[in-house]
């Protein structure tokens, strides 16, 4: 599991590198924590399908 992701932070309004705060095993796949460490803003992936970042 890759612990950095390059994306868009909406807080910086910049290509950044995000990094993997946590990540646990749910009945949906896996969950993943990612944090901006500019800015602090934060979202979850599960399963790399559902993003909260997009709700």
């Amino acid at each position: 599991m890759a612990t950095e992701l390059e994306r868009t932070c909406p807080d910086c309004d910049d290509e950044q590198t995000f990094y993997r705060a946590a990540a646990t095993n749910l009945h949906l796949g896996l969950k993943t924590k990612w944090y901006c460490p500019d800015c602090g803003y934060g979202f979850v992936r599960v399963n790399g399908d559902i993003d909260s970042s997009t709700a």
